[in-house]
């Protein structure tokens, strides 16, 4: 019994000596981590109006308003924003847009918590497709995770 104790004893202060050592070297794995996959992924979607598809890259951002849309075609704006932190709300979210003579409309919103799925055939998003309401036409997107230094 007295020896259960000394090895308890010994064990706790161990684990009270190496306690701040490893919140330390977490704290810096985490962060290096973080800086590292902040640095290192983009995502990429392929979108396709007309017969031509544009690949769209963003990278993580934290001021999510100021990512502007881009244009597709004569009708469609297609914006990405990539958010890591805070953690809890970290996602990327899709946003189609009808380009209209008074200003842009939403028509399409979709949000993809982090994580993100393992990709398919068309990454994590899967294929969609938006309808234009006015001319009767067709966007197709489909989105991937892009690791830095990796082709294609």
């Amino acid at each position: 019994m007295t020896r259960t104790k000394g090895v308890r004893a010994f064990g706790h202060r161990f684990g009270a000596m190496c306690r701040p050592l490893a919140r330390t070297g977490l704290a810096l794995v985490a962060a290096g981590s973080l800086a590292t996959a902040q640095a290192a992924n983009s995502v990429l979607c392929h979108v396709t109006y007309g017969g031509q598809t544009q690949v769209l890259r963003a990278h993580a951002t934290t001021s999510p308003y100021t990512v502007a849309p881009v244009s597709v075609g004569s009708y469609f704006l297609f914006r990405i924003v990539f958010e890591r932190a805070p953690a809890g709300l970290a996602a990327v979210k899709l946003y189609t847009y009808a380009d209209k003579d008074d200003g842009a409309v939403p028509i399409h919103v979709a949000e993809f918590p982090l994580p993100l799925p393992a990709g398919g055939r068309y990454g994590f998003t899967g294929m969609q497709r938006v309808y234009e309401p006015v001319r009767d036409g067709e966007l197709e997107y489909w989105c991937e995770m892009r690791e830095a230094g990796a082709r294609r």
